[in-house]
């Protein structure tokens, strides 16, 4: 049976050296009961997690900072399953660059007007600096988005934005485009990767996250689907 479509990984893995907005991770994966323990015939590796729901790629529910606002198990699931565009500013983003209204139009005037009911994700390059937690926290600096921008695209009637570095928001902009986006009922996907791997129209996004009843965020498994007709199952 062919397959017509390539899945691309947009997820960072979780481990305990990952870069995390508090700078310390916390994340910590150990093992409740290991083999050699297990008295059961067939023999069990048992593991528990703890970590901070915010963490990794990870999702924020509007919940997140508008009181009453839906949750993670709220949202609705055709939101979760949406036509993805990626807006590319990676060749002159630096650490206080914002996405901007230009950005957009000019994004538009090569590949056309956003559709409504579209995921988009702002690919700024600074994924590259994953592995090097220090430099991708930065204290806070990091390629963002503006308000002005943020605002632009709820006219545009999407679903909701990604952004492949901690945060659409600097702390020094007052968390201005968490307060639009949510507030209008939009999700947000935080620390994505791979975004370099997708084409600027075309691709869909999977963005399922743990389904967590009344949590504001969560981590997320977040997979592009880009039409390969080559590829088979």
């Amino acid at each position: 049976m062919v397959f017509p479509y390539k899945a691309i990984d947009l997820t960072h893995t979780l481990k305990e050296s990952i870069p995390a907005w508090d700078k310390d991770c916390g994340f910590h994966l150990g093992i409740d009961c290991d083999y050699p323990d297990c008295t059961t015939d067939v023999k069990f590796r048992a593991q528990k997690i703890a970590m901070d729901a915010g963490l990794g790629t990870h999702m924020d529910a509007p919940a997140h900072c508008i009181p009453g606002g839906l949750t993670i198990d709220k949202l609705p699931l055709q939101n979760l399953i949406a036509p993805c565009v990626v807006i590319d500013v990676s060749e002159h983003a630096h650490e206080h660059y914002s996405l901007s209204v230009q950005d957009i139009e000019t994004f538009e005037s090569l590949h056309g007007t956003i559709p409504p009911q579209t995921f988009v994700l702002v690919r700024t390059g600074w994924a590259t600096f994953w592995d090097e937690p220090a430099k991708y926290h930065n204290n806070y600096a990091f390629p963002s988005v503006s308000v002005e921008a943020a605002r632009f695209l709820l006219e545009r009637k999407i679903v909701g934005l990604g952004i492949d570095t901690l945060s659409p928001d600097r702390p020094d902009d007052a968390f201005a485009v968490h307060a639009t986006l949510l507030g209008a009922g939009k999700f947000m996907i935080e620390n994505v990767a791979n975004a370099h791997q997708l084409p600027p129209l075309g691709s869909f996004i999977l963005a399922l996250p743990i389904k967590i009843g009344g949590g504001t965020e969560a981590p997320i498994r977040l997979i592009a689907l880009v039409n390969d007709n080559t590829a088979s199952i």
